[in-house]
């Protein structure tokens, strides 16, 4: 999606002129429109990448056709294909199928990934944060030093980065994936980095009502390490964030389609005192519903913790406009496929042998488009509570594995009577 579509979007759902507003929302709307009219945002958001840069188009394969469409604003990033009549893991068909073993592997990663109570786990949020995070150590302006989707986060021992602390434990289920399918099972192909990209849409879809983005597979394996100091910090101001992603071809607006992964997540190391905090009200599942309670436009309970650096794109003029138009009406079906266009740009990063890959997408799970949580009292219970008491953490640890919450609602711990909630003003600060 381009800037100016964006733009629209946020212009339309802002007051009109003499309306009454508060001054500085005023202020914001004057800068919104200046950036506009200035057309600063001269970005190319549809970069090609690898060898895509320099194949010509009667050199390309489905896939390299299909990848170059995709990046340069075209064609469909998700699809629904399935895959019929797999093969038997030790049969020669499967050997000879590309996608039979990922078939395999990806049933055994959704099973992780889905809690009993429909919610996705700790561990789709975990393979999702580690596919941005083997990729994402890509620049364009110093590609030479490696980088992207390599496999090397694991290789190269780079979970040991304080950037990667908390998904060392998705590393090691990796680990023992690829044990089982490339070393017992002798498919040679299937590689770490691939792994480590497949697991992140299997688990992006896998979460309730999550995009079915576009998968290809053949990436090669490094144990070189990526360069140091290319991930975004969970403190930094939007300039910063937004020139960091432009120097890896994502633009604002795929840098606040990406951003939204975070409505699935609870925090446990950038606020430590409150580990277990969710970043939305609905954690485990995949809504716009942190686009909503990031910008004030909707409720937020207590317990929900949000990124200083997420508050300050929400407020930035030039990643503003993709907040409010995720946030808006139809904004679920919007950012989705969004989501999935930029996932396939960050998920190819550093891969230079990108039009010899093959997709197969139609091994994932399929999307499910609807959700209600069985367990609702409990859940809005424990998200208005202040208490971090043992009680209360066992509680974060059920929501965290994607369970259903066992504890009856009067005896979790914390506000015992109605209380107001706290709602994010669109200057940053709350009301009650």
């Amino acid at each position: 999606m381009k800037f100016s579509s964006i733009l629209i979007t946020a212009l339309a759902a802002v007051p009109l002129p003499g309306a009454t507003a508060h001054p500085k929302m005023q202020d914001r709307i004057r800068e919104i429109e200046h950036v506009a009219a200035r057309g600063w945002d001269t970005f190319d958001s549809n970069q090609l990448l690898g060898d895509l840069r320099t194949l010509n188009l009667w050199q390309l394969t489905s896939s390299g056709r299909d990848i170059k469409n995709i990046l340069q604003g075209g064609g469909n990033p998700q699809s629904r294909e399935r895959y019929w009549a797999v093969a038997r893991l030790d049969s020669n068909r499967c050997r000879r199928d590309t996608c039979c073993v990922w078939k395999y592997i990806s049933d055994d990663l959704e099973a992780l990934f889905r809690g009993d109570s429909g919610r996705c786990s700790k561990w789709a949020r975990y393979a999702i944060r580690m596919g941005f995070h083997d990729a994402g150590t890509w620049s364009l302006a110093n590609e030479r030093a490696g980088g992207g989707a390599d496999g090397s986060i694991i290789l190269a021992g780079e979970l040991s980065r304080r950037e990667n602390k908390g998904i060392s434990d998705m590393g090691a289920k990796y680990q023992e994936v690829y044990t089982k399918y490339h070393d017992t099972y002798g498919f040679s192909d299937v590689t770490y980095a691939d792994l480590i990209q497949m697991g992140a849409t299997v688990a992006t879809v896998v979460c309730p009502l999550g995009p079915r983005v576009r998968s290809w597979v053949g990436r090669k394996d490094s144990s070189t390490p990526a360069p140091p100091n290319m991930l975004p910090s969970p403190f930094a101001d939007a300039d910063t964030l937004i020139q960091l992603f432009m120097d890896k071809t994502i633009g604002p607006d795929g840098l606040i389609a990406l951003l939204g992964a975070h409505t699935t997540s609870q925090q446990n190391f950038v606020n430590a005192t409150r580990a277990g905090d969710p970043q939305d009200s609905t954690p485990g599942v995949w809504d716009v519903l942190y686009y909503q309670q990031t910008l004030g436009k909707a409720q937020t309970p207590e317990r929900v913790y949000m990124f200083p650096s997420d508050i300050n794109l929400s407020q930035h003029p030039r990643t503003s406009p993709a907040f409010q138009a995720f946030a808006g009406q139809g904004g679920q079906g919007l950012w989705n496929n969004d989501y999935a266009r930029e996932y396939i740009r960050l998920s190819l990063l550093g891969v230079n042998n990108i039009n010899s890959l093959t997709e197969c997408t139609k091994v994932l799970p399929q999307p499910l488009d609807s959700f209600q949580h069985r367990d609702q009292s409990r859940l809005s219970k424990w998200l208005d509570s202040d208490d971090y008491s043992p009680k209360s953490k066992s509680v974060s640890w059920e929501v965290e594995n994607g369970d259903e919450i066992s504890t009856p609602t009067d005896k979790i711990p914390g506000w015992t009577n109605t209380r107001p909630h706290r709602h994010r003003n669109k200057w940053g600060g709350f009301t009650w």
